[in-house]
């Protein structure tokens, strides 16, 4: 079979990457994809702005589609691919709110008991401030809509907090998405990301095949520099799995958060044929879900992949036929630690147009896999090709991962930051200690 996948990040290269290993998938058209996809065996890009993904799916003769970002899934294109007879991995419109909508998603926490931190969500710029000055910082406040994984606060004053208020209502730092804000209460303890596969309809519901399965717990790393310091970013490096994960979290997890879920989706008639995030809080009191993302996550999605023992097309099957219960997930033993290389100045504003340079010896050495994420191919044709050319120029603010596997976690950790070296583009920027104790540590 032919599957399109909708994206161009390194969330997308991973998946494009999976489903090429596939021996039932003869091809992954990447719309648009980015310069990682763009040389993976089996994938080919398509950046046709003047056609839809459905006409792209058709014209390609792909039947099924996979879809990586949270927009598009937020924009109801999983149901129009259903519409037009194309199987498609990614939750319809209405249960995509989870996501789209950080407000829908804490109601939805509170009315089915998931373990989550107490909140109120705000449309009036003095209440939400009043509130604040009466319940005191540390204090979380996050852009009720999407905002490219950069809506959330974590403030440490009252300052801080009534600051990204106004930023946010009144400065319109995230557009719309800043207009309705979720405040809510200060968790300490580390975070945890488990992705899943979610396999939902009132049929599948009605017959006892409704499921989401958890994958290896993942740990991203938010914050732009070692230590956990700096501001937020869209994450700056992944290790999978996380040690420290007891039967008991695990429990608490099922019974307080992963179950309470999916009755939610079943009563709500969700149509949710797809992936789900789980960002986690291990506090002393259990895990809390802090967030739902409605796709796999990024730079998660990174380290998770290349530990799956199993056929990633095969799995994406059974998420949309019903029969995903039955699919066997065997894991790789070992850790996969995977950092991201960012352009200097992110998460603010930086140049694109660098060209990204590569000891393929060293990187070869290493064993380690480049996921590319904001890099395209270099069409330019005013610069001499050397040896060390990837013939890729930077075009995003995260660049790439190098994600490294080993036997435990000190192997892997070696590679990828062996791996690092061998890449190079003008202010580059990376964290020295991914996976590290301590490193993405809430404090």
């Amino acid at each position: 079979m032919k599957v399109l996948v909708v994206g161009n990040g390194g969330r997308e290269h991973a998946i494009a990457w999976r489903l090429a290993q596939s021996k039932d998938v003869e091809q992954v058209v990447c719309v648009p994809g980015n310069g990682g996809t763009a040389y993976e065996d089996k994938c080919v890009n398509i950046d046709d702005e003047g056609g839809s993904y459905v006409e792209i799916a058709k014209r390609e003769s792909c039947s099924m589609a996979v879809i990586g970002p949270e927009n598009p899934l937020a924009e109801g294109l999983a149901d129009d691919f259903w519409a037009a007879g194309i199987s498609v991995v990614g939750p319809k419109r209405a249960a995509a709110r989870l996501e789209a909508s950080k407000g829908f998603a804490k109601d939805f926490m509170k009315k089915y008991g998931v373990a989550s931190a107490a909140s109120e969500t705000f449309t009036d710029e003095k209440a939400a401030l009043d509130y604040i000055k009466k319940h005191g910082a540390p204090i979380v406040v996050k852009a009720d809509g999407l905002a490219a994984g950069k809506g959330v606060v974590v403030a440490k004053t009252l300052e801080e907090a009534q600051a990204a208020v106004r930023e946010m209502m009144e400065d319109k730092k995230f557009g719309e998405s800043g207009s309705s804000l979720v405040i809510e209460d200060y968790l300490t303890g580390n975070e945890l990301s488990v992705l899943a596969a979610v396999s939902v309809t009132p049929e599948f519901a009605a017959d006892g095949r409704a499921c989401i399965i958890p994958f290896l717990g993942a740990r991203d790393h938010k914050r732009l520099c070692d230590g956990a310091k700096g501001p937020n970013t869209g994450g700056m490096g992944a290790v999978a799995p996380v040690e420290g994960i007891t039967p008991l979290i695990s429990s608490q997890f099922e019974k307080n958060i992963l179950q309470p879920t999916l009755k939610g989706l079943i009563d709500m008639k969700a149509d949710y044929r797809g992936f789900i995030f789980f960002g986690l809080m291990l506090t002393e009191d259990g895990p809390k879900c802090l967030e739902y993302n409605v796709r796999l996550g990024d730079p998660e999605t990174q380290a998770v992949l290349p530990l799956m023992d199993f056929d990633f097309a095969a799995m994406c099957k059974a998420i949309v036929d019903g029969t995903l219960k039955d699919f066997s997930f065997d894991w790789k033993p070992g850790c996969v630690v995977a950092p991201v290389a960012v352009s200097g100045g992110y998460p603010e504003e930086y140049r694109k147009g660098l060209p990204i340079e590569c000891d393929k010896d060293l990187l070869v050495k290493s064993g380690a896999k480049l996921f590319i994420a904001g890099a395209k191919n270099d069409r330019r044709g005013d610069r001499i090709k050397t040896d060390d050319s990837m013939g890729l120029i930077t075009s995003g603010g995260r660049v790439l991962a190098c994600a490294a596997y080993g036997k435990d976690f000190q192997e892997a950790w070696n590679k990828a930051y062996e791996a690092m070296k061998a890449v190079h583009f003008e202010g580059m920027f990376y964290r020295k200690d991914i996976g590290l104790p301590g490193a993405a540590q809430s404090d």
